[in-house]
């Protein structure tokens, strides 16, 4: 396997991620949107949960109310209001941006687009000029008119919905996309010509899935009809070396000095020499189409806990780290003061706590353990004197999904060409849990700051 150094070879190098100026840190949100995102309940009291209903699939439409059409059954994400009532979960509900983007470009000549990279999903889909103009302010438009290399895709379309009732979807189209000065060609690009506002509010101009493409919502005349995503061609069309069909990922908080960063078609070698041990792989399970893997036991504060069978998955478009409730209980009770809020619909710990008081917590991948480290597990301010912790449970669903406050301890290997995941410790040497000052509390949300392309 090309193991390359930080400097580009062979055509391959580092891509920047660009840290979101607009994200704003919310632990209750950033959960609900967990919730939402894969469908699970919490197992403990809160106000956010799952109920089903039946709806209509209207064959024309009142104002808000469908007419005609099949009844079928839904499973909605509600939020109760008091003892009889519940509300619709809105995009103020959930954490609508994401704290990480990735300039890419598609089209001839390039239209340069900031996207959300993805291992959760299989989708490449991007604003388009369909959309409103209220829904396209503060965003990068992909124009097809403009580019001479798009190719319309009769009758392909796409669609993703949520539990809350939110969706985006539109029309299919091939073009060139370059990622970090790799061209692939024949992309399927979808176009959005509906969005929900859960989907228009954050500060990116669309999503790249690197997860694996079985998962991909793309149907042809009606009919599932999934596309491979942007690595997976890059590994058909031999953009990157055949014996490193992979990509890399290393995310840096805002409390690092480092950037964050991906590569496609090699391991940068400083960064696991940097580490003082060797890569590490387990085998994945690709069948639900996650980054699915064992992880079987874990350590807090030196004492092992197994959990025979359990599973995990590695995604970069999540934040938390969502666990069993087994391992929450026991984390979370060799934290002072930590207690499960109910109002916060998860655990929080007081932000007098330091780093010496918190407890060494590592999970496993495969058959390795890898630290949490401390500082991630202060994840948001709760209110003024609480942490929302970074580990929260997993609630009804069936696996762990280790997000951003995992994967920022780690430097990962995604590696497709052999269905296997990869990994290095990445441990900060300072351990940082200052509360952010009374200004970034209070920051206006009114405001959205719009990236600089000519920043990069």
């Amino acid at each position: 396997m090309p193991i390359r150094p930080t400097a580009i070879m062979d055509g391959l190098t580092k891509l920047r991620v660009v840290r979101n100026p607009n994200y704003k840190r919310s632990g209750l949100k950033s959960y609900v949107s967990l919730m939402n995102k894969y469908g699970f309940d919490s197992t403990k009291e809160g106000p956010y949960y799952h109920i089903n209903r039946v709806a209509q699939r209207g064959l024309a439409s009142h104002g808000y109310h469908k007419k005609g059409g099949r009844v079928r059954g839904e499973h909605v994400l509600v939020k109760r209001i008091d003892t009889t009532q519940t509300g619709e979960v809105g995009a103020d509900d959930q954490q609508g941006d994401t704290e990480y983007l990735v300039q890419v470009s598609i089209g001839t000549p390039a239209q340069t687009l900031m996207l959300d990279f993805d291992t959760g999903s299989a989708d490449l889909w991007v604003f388009s000029t369909s959309l409103s103009s209220s829904l396209r302010k503060d965003h990068n438009v992909f124009d097809h008119t403009k580019s001479s290399t798009y190719k319309a895709l009769s009758g392909e379309n796409w669609n993703i919905s949520y539990g809350d009732g939110s969706t985006a979807s539109g029309t299919c189209g091939s073009d060139v996309l370059n990622i970090g000065g790799l061209n692939v060609s024949g992309q399927t690009v979808e176009l959005a010509t509906k969005l929900s506002s859960q989907f228009a509010q954050g500060t990116g101009d669309g999503l790249l899935g690197l997860a694996f493409s079985r998962i991909n919502t793309v149907t042809k005349h009606g009919q599932p009809s999934p596309v491979p995503t942007p690595v997976e061609n890059m590994i058909s069309q031999g953009v990157i070396p055949a014996d490193a069909s992979l990509f890399t990922s290393a995310f840096y908080s805002e409390r690092d000095e480092e950037d964050s960063f991906y590569t496609f078609g090699y391991v940068d070698q400083d960064l696991v020499d940097a580490s003082g041990t060797d890569i590490v792989y387990t085998d994945i399970d690709s069948s639900e189409g996650f980054w699915m893997f064992d992880s079987a036991s874990y350590v807090i504060n030196n004492t092992t806990s197994q959990q025979s069978g359990n599973k995990a998955i590695a995604d970069t478009g999540t934040t938390l780290a969502l666990v069993s409730d087994e391992v929450c209980d026991a984390l979370y009770k060799q934290i002072p003061g930590a207690t499960y809020d109910s109002t916060q619909q998860g655990y929080v710990f007081p932000t007098s706590v330091t780093a010496d008081d918190l407890p060494d917590f590592s999970v496993s991948v495969g058959d390795t353990q890898f630290t949490i480290q401390k500082e991630a597990l202060a994840f948001a301010l709760a209110d003024d004197s609480h942490w929302y912790g970074g580990v929260q449970s997993r609630g009804t669903n069936p696996f762990d999904i280790l997000g951003d406050v995992f994967l920022r301890n780690i430097y990962a290997i995604w590696d497709l060409g052999n269905t296997r995941f990869g990994a290095v410790p990445k441990i900060q040497a300072t351990q940082i849990l200052t509360p952010p000052g009374n200004d970034a509390l209070a920051a206006s949300n009114d405001r959205k700051t719009s990236i600089s392309l000519a920043r990069l």
